[in-house]
């Protein structure tokens, strides 16, 4: 073994040893390549990055949300409400920050709304364009026109949420907050039930998923909607009618499953085959490390 190796620090060696093992037990000896190992390597470290991330953010997000009542006695209140809408609760909690120290959140937050912009124009954009227009609108698409395409959604995107920010801006129309409710509950109402239901349970059916999308997408709208006046009040919250829906799902989808045609038995066997894959991995990792 080539000395520099031992040069480096022991964590670092363990991560790459414990990389080339993996990657040889799956690929064997002949099909294992270094490049394999050092994807490999760097997965495990960016998995604990991006978990160490995460909880300090949704940390972060809930003592903002836990703390942000403290500030009630800054804002006027309206029938429970503070005046401006929720979108004001985080600035009245900034008001009182250094300069300094407000300039350093001002640059995080436009970071991460740039982040999570290009992030949702790009998957946006993609899914449309692959799922959508390739196919059903377009039956021909070439490589060069599908990137054609996603590049002028992604314009189209941008604009659209250019236009929702000067809206916000410049009347007193506050929404940002109401339509992320709104957006969140519709996607998680509609995509949770049938994505846990399609992966453990072979009777889910092709019209129980659709009547989960719409039932989540309809009843949304209307949380929006004059329609409105007619909810019961603990689901005028977005939040509250968005979790109702979530819930909502996981009844919609087994039941409507039942009574509506299954689907082919072949293309259920083959979907749930990948649960039949053998794999060889490590006792530590199937048994937890010995103390």
């Amino acid at each position: 073994m080539n000395s520099k190796f031992f040069d480096i620090k022991k964590e670092k060696q363990d991560r790459i040893i414990n990389a080339a093992l993996k990657v040889f037990a799956m690929q064997g000896y002949r099909h294992g390549s270094t490049d394999d190992i050092v994807r490999e390597a760097a997965i495990s470290k960016g998995t604990v990055i991006s978990t160490a991330f995460a909880l300090i953010v949704s940390g972060g997000c809930y003592f903002l949300g836990g703390f942000g009542r403290l500030f009630a006695d800054r804002m006027d209140v309206v029938d429970g409400v503070p005046a401006g809408g929720y979108d004001a609760v985080i600035p009245a909690m900034l008001s009182g920050l250094p300069a300094a120290l407000i300039a350093v959140v001002v640059i995080l937050v436009l970071s991460a709304s740039m982040s999570t912009l290009s992030s949702l124009v790009l998957a946006s954009s993609s899914t449309l364009t692959l799922d959508f227009i390739k196919g059903n609108i377009i039956k021909d698409m070439d490589e060069k026109r599908q990137v054609r395409w996603m590049r002028g959604l992604v314009v189209a995107f941008i604009a659209i949420s250019v236009v929702l920010a000067l809206i916000q801006y410049r009347s007193s129309v506050t929404f940002i907050a109401q339509l992320m409710g709104v957006s969140w509950g519709a996607l998680a109402g509609a995509f949770l039930a049938p994505f846990l239901y399609g992966l453990y349970w072979r009777g889910t059916t092709k019209i129980a998923c659709w009547v989960s999308f719409v039932f989540s997408t309809v009843v949304m709208l209307a949380d929006i909607s004059p329609l409105k006046a007619c909810f019961p009040a603990i689901l005028v919250s977005p939040i509250n009618c968005g979790a109702f829906c979530m819930i909502a799902g996981l009844v919609i989808v087994p039941v409507v499953s039942l009574f509506t045609a299954k689907p082919r038995r072949e293309l259920v066997d083959d979907a749930f085959s990948c649960y039949e894959e053998k794999v060889t991995v490590r006792k530590s990792q199937a048994l937890g490390d010995p103390q």
